[in-house]
């Protein structure tokens, strides 16, 4: 079974539609078809049957899914053992993160971090934390930089494959029109205000909800939902209501006084930044020389300099 194809199947086994899957792995529509009916050929089996809500793994399908996805991670290992036997870290890493946390906190992170590794290529794909979880899961990224999901917006089980570690802990930045400026803000008020977040399932909206759920307010009075940080911050900054984000995504306004910044006076003020990997027998080379010099979070080791704490066990 090559590998091409059962990246292929599991990406209809995920997606339950040949067109979607054949969007995500950048394939023509006929392509994936074609794979599939020849992996069924070889194994001589049917893989899928089609019903009112798409494609579903028929048995066969279900018992060659768990393979399917062991298969392609010792693919992955095996590439890895050869790369480490190579001399020096060269390699290339390939970096998913939300726009916030690439902009905020890795892009100075990862000017410092290629100044000392020369020789490793980097790679930064920006994506929604849903979608950079998908990538990570099919190889497509080697690690992922987002926000703690909490687990209402979690759905199914957790992904063994991956291990994860939070890296930064951010405020969160009550945010209101520019000229209500007051210090100090009560629970009682802020139950009558009006505010602007993300769509519901986002991570965003998520810690807005968890946030007003754990002081007691219940759920947000929304004056609208916008599709980004800087939407919600530009609403905002035009009296459409305040907002609740974090605040590395709003500090740049904050300091232009293009909105003001509140005390929240809920028990919730943080979000916790992760950092995501798969879990290999042998990691690269230059991912490992990443997730080392990330062992402290954004504090930059320096080659030659000292190792963080438990450094020598993070990169698994």
């Amino acid at each position: 079974m090559h590998p091409r194809l059962l990246k292929t199947f599991l990406a209809v086994a995920r997606t339950r539609n040949v067109t979607r899957a054949a969007q995500e792995i950048y394939l023509a529509q006929s392509s994936v078809s074609d794979q599939i009916q020849a992996l069924e050929t070889e194994l001589g089996a049917s893989l899928f049957t089609r019903s009112r809500q798409g494609l579903t793994l028929t048995p066969a399908g279900e018992a060659l899914k768990p393979y399917a996805e062991e298969l392609l991670a010792l693919a992955g290992d095996a590439r890895a053992a050869i790369d480490a036997t190579r001399a020096g870290t060269a390699g290339t890493v390939s970096i998913g993160a939300l726009e916030t946390i690439a902009s905020a906190r890795l892009a100075g992170w990862l000017a410092g971090f290629r100044a000392g590794h020369p020789d490793i290529d980097i790679k930064l794909k920006i994506a929604g934390s849903g979608e950079l979880l998908r990538r990570l899961g099919d190889g497509e990224i080697d690690v992922a930089f987002c926000f703690e999901r909490p687990p209402e917006i979690d759905v199914g089980e957790t992904d063994r494959r991956l291990a994860r570690r939070v890296v930064a802990v951010e405020p969160l930045a009550l945010i209101a029109p520019p000229g209500d400026n007051r210090a100090d803000v009560d629970l009682a008020t802020l139950a009558e205000k009006h505010f602007v977040a993300t769509e519901t399932g986002c991570v965003y909206r998520a810690m807005v909800d968890k946030a007003f759920a754990e002081a007691g307010l219940g759920n947000p009075n929304l004056a609208a939902e916008a599709g980004s940080i800087d939407a919600i911050a530009g609403l905002v900054a035009a009296g459409a209501g305040f907002g609740l984000v974090p605040r590395i995504a709003v500090a740049a306004a904050i300091e232009r006084g293009e909105v003001a910044e509140l005390a929240w006076p809920g028990a919730v003020r943080s979000a916790d930044v992760v950092m995501i990997w798969r879990r290999r027998r042998v990691q690269p080379p230059a991912l490992k020389a990443l997730l080392t010099a990330l062992g402290q979070g954004f504090t930059l080791v320096t080659p030659g300099g000292a190792r963080p704490r438990h450094a020598a066990s993070l990169p698994s």
